[in-house]
């Protein structure tokens, strides 16, 4: 089978510490995969080493049959891996629509005149808007991206990653300090972007409704190693991740 990411023998120590643990993983393309595991696992970390963010103690990264391992984050991403992180990565105090604008510019490697006037860049800011409109955002493209709630700057943050033209998605708990309410938002966008089947999205997520919802596959961590890999309904009724981490999570929601 195709793969768009593959990993082979992934590892990371810190100290005596190893948090990732000879992690063999790999997803074909336009596939949606969530990996879970309880806090501790190592799946940010994991997620790390998929972006760039740390170099392994040992093994490989390939994206797309190309040996990324000591490629940079910025390297990674002009290849096509788009990671978003627990915490929201925006520019305040610029507007919605500047914020993802800026993200086209760099795509295509175009320098802001001062000279000239954003409304000379319509093309750009055309194709910002209708990312914009893809995340359900359109209505505040003029607003300070510091004056969204929470999970609008989810849904930007998502937006300035289409914009890089990423053909993998990494969301790291896209969910995480969002209200209830908001929820229903960030979950609409992701099954939208799922729907155009032209990604590839890898969600870390503790919510399981949305992971049995949306996911193709499921991968399990725990302890830094790969526990267990398939269909969310074989992942549900895996007797091991039941007792390593189903349990364990039910008893905390």
């Amino acid at each position: 089978m195709e793969k768009i990411v593959e990993t082979k023998d992934l590892t990371i120590s810190f100290g005596g510490h190893t948090a990732v643990d000879g992690v063999n993983f790999s997803v074909p393309p336009c596939h949606f995969k969530s990996i879970i595991g309880p806090n501790g696992a190592g799946k940010t970390t994991f997620f790390n080493l998929l972006s760039g963010q740390l170099a392994p103690s040992r093994g490989e990264v390939f994206f797309k049959g190309e040996n990324i391992t000591k490629l940079s984050p910025t390297a990674r991403t002009r290849r096509g891996i788009g990671r978003s992180f627990q915490i929201t990565n925006v520019f305040p105090n610029l507007t919605v629509l500047e914020n993802v604008r800026l993200a086209v510019q760099s795509r295509k490697g175009i320098l802001y005149n001062f000279f000239s006037h954003f409304q000379s860049f319509k093309s750009l800011e055309e194709e910002a808007y209708d990312l914009l409109k893809t995340v359900l955002l359109d209505k505040k493209a003029y607003s300070l991206a510091k004056n969204l709630a929470h999970g609008e700057k989810r849904k930007l943050e998502i937006a300035m990653l289409l914009a890089l033209d990423t053909e993998m998605l990494l969301l790291d708990e896209p969910t995480a300090g969002m209200s209830i309410e908001e929820v229903p938002a960030i979950l609409e966008v992701i099954k939208k972007i799922k729907a155009e089947n032209n990604k590839t999205i890898i969600l870390i997520e503790h919510k399981m409704d949305m992971i049995l919802d949306l996911s193709d596959t499921v991968t399990v961590l725990f302890n830094g190693a790969l526990l267990a890999d398939g269909t969310p309904k074989e992942i549900m009724e895996n007797e091991t991740v039941q007792t390593a981490y189903l349990g364990g999570l039910n008893d905390a929601s």
